[in-house]
């Protein structure tokens, strides 16, 4: 395998010969984008082991019957069993090899960095604008976030 040198955050060289990457994905046109990046990256450059996560935010809590609020988590866990099939046939169709698929519950930026740290990866590829400009100005930037909090390299994409 070709070995690849990548500058850490402390300015030192690491050297890989196969680069882990997490794709933070969650149906939206720019993590779709994301895949197709770190597809190009895996034709061009280096050789790439890729993990997909989806993170399913919590129920708040409120006036749910428990028969609602198990077919309402139903209904969520099966649109994030869809949202990772999807990102996995978009990944094999550009090429790459999905070796893992993480479907965690919690807040998203947090969780996304736990799976990274928790797998090892070296790189958390993820899309910019997944919830669009209104979620983003509520909410705040998950990519921000994950930025902030991730050990390893974030690569954005549009």
């Amino acid at each position: 395998p070709k070995q690849v040198f990548a500058w850490g955050f402390g300015g030192g060289c690491e050297r890989f010969s196969m680069l882990k990457i997490l794709i933070a994905v969650d149906g939206s046109v720019p993590a779709h984008h994301a895949i197709e990046a770190v597809a190009r990256m895996a034709r061009e450059q280096v050789q790439v082991a890729v993990s997909l996560v989806n993170v399913r935010t919590p129920l708040l809590d409120g006036e749910w019957s428990p028969d609602s609020r198990e077919q309402i988590d139903a209904a969520l866990r099966a649109q994030q069993a869809r949202t990772l099939n999807e990102a996995t046939r978009l990944a094999t169709a550009n090429g790459l090899v999905v070796g893992a698929s993480y479907n965690p519950e919690g807040l998203v930026a947090q969780e996304i960095v736990r799976v990274a740290q928790a797998a090892g990866v070296d790189q958390i590829a993820m899309g910019t604008r997944g919830m669009g400009a209104l979620g983003s100005l509520l909410m705040g930037s998950v990519a921000l976030r994950v930025v902030h909090m991730a050990p390893v390299p974030v690569l954005l994409v549009k």
